[in-house]
């Protein structure tokens, strides 16, 4: 495509459509409808020249236009509270849902490693003199030692908030930064399991092996879940790089990525629960079936949520990503 004769050919409609959107208070019903189209054509134009002939100045020039003339006939919205609602009922459980195929997978393998890490620790006594002292362990590992004080070192609040804070971040690097074909996820996980697996194996060594179990499950079942979730997320945002499918590479990216972004906030819900139960409920003196039977609840709860909510709306073509009105223009592009 020949630039100059491009922008020589409409340029007339690019002043046109700039008169316009001065003045839009001022407009007739023909005038409206004038912008109207010159938006839309203009849109096309912005397409054809970063598709074909990527000049930065004339592309900044009509993304400028392009977006205040969006504006102009979109006019401005802004998010209610029925938008939250609608999110948290469909968006996000039908995001959860179309991503299955990525966590659970990751799901069953993450918690293979650290089973394998556990009975490795436990069946090598060398590999766990390695990690600590014999003293140092017997301090870990014997009744009221720190794995059992540890969730009832700190005020119960403020413990759910740093709980909360610190998994919430976990979730967020597997989610933003997935798109680093998934390799900070893969780290992010191997840290969770290698910490699961390293209380696997030293309190089943010490004959304490259900005392721990009852002290991770509680919270544990809907926490790493939400890690699981955001992991899945982030390796298919990774593998949406490498593969984009049908969709440009872009498009797939922007679609994939906002929909990892509200993800993120419908997770830092999740782990806010999976917090409160860590902080109020695993060091409680409740019996362990009881405290047990708390994380199993909450974890069926999130389940039947993804499941029968999720489901329905992604069958009825719910995807997870914002209004078609709040996306992007996509108009068509040169072959």
């Amino acid at each position: 495509m020949d630039l100059d004769v491009f922008v020589t050919a409409h340029r007339a409609e690019w002043d046109r459509l700039e008169e316009l959107l001065r003045r839009r208070r001022r407009l007739t019903g023909a005038e409206a409808d004038e912008l109207v189209a010159l938006y839309q054509r203009t849109s096309t134009h912005l397409s054809l020249v970063q598709s074909s002939a990527p000049d930065p100045a004339l592309t900044g020039t009509l993304t400028s236009l392009v977006a205040r003339a969006r504006s102009a006939v979109t006019g401005t919205r802004r998010a209610t509270w029925r938008d939250m609602g609608r999110f948290l009922a469909a968006g996000f459980p039908a995001a959860v849902y179309r991503a299955r195929h990525w966590w659970i997978p990751t799901a069953l393998l993450s918690t293979l490693v650290a089973v394998l890490i556990g009975w490795w620790i436990g069946a090598h006594p060398e590999v766990r003199s390695a990690i600590a002292a014999p003293e140092q362990l017997r301090e870990m590992t014997r009744p009221g030692g720190q794995y059992e004080t540890y969730y009832s070192s700190h005020p119960a609040a403020s413990f759910a908030a740093q709980v909360w804070t610190n998994n919430a971040q976990a979730a967020a690097i597997c989610l933003i930064f997935g798109a680093f074909l998934g390799l900070p996820v893969l780290w992010v996980l191997w840290q969770n399991m290698l910490n699961i697996g390293i209380g696997i194996g030293l309190m089943a060594s010490a004959g304490r092996l259900d005392t721990f179990l009852g002290l991770i499950l509680p919270h544990g079942l809907l926490e790493l879940t939400a890690v699981f979730v955001a992991a899945g997320t982030g390796l298919r945002l990774g593998w949406t790089v490498v593969d984009p499918g049908p969709r440009s590479r872009r498009r797939a990216l922007a679609e994939e990525g906002r929909a990892a972004i509200g993800m993120a906030l419908g997770l830092a819900l999740v782990l806010f629960v999976s917090g409160v139960i860590e902080g109020f409920v695993t060091p409680s003196g409740l019996p362990t079936w009881g405290r047990i039977a708390i994380g199993v609840a909450a974890e069926l709860a999130f389940l039947a949520y993804v499941y029968v909510l999720g489901g329905r709306a992604a069958r009825a073509g719910e995807v997870g990503d914002v209004d078609a009105e709040d996306r992007s223009s996509e108009a068509p592009a040169a072959a």
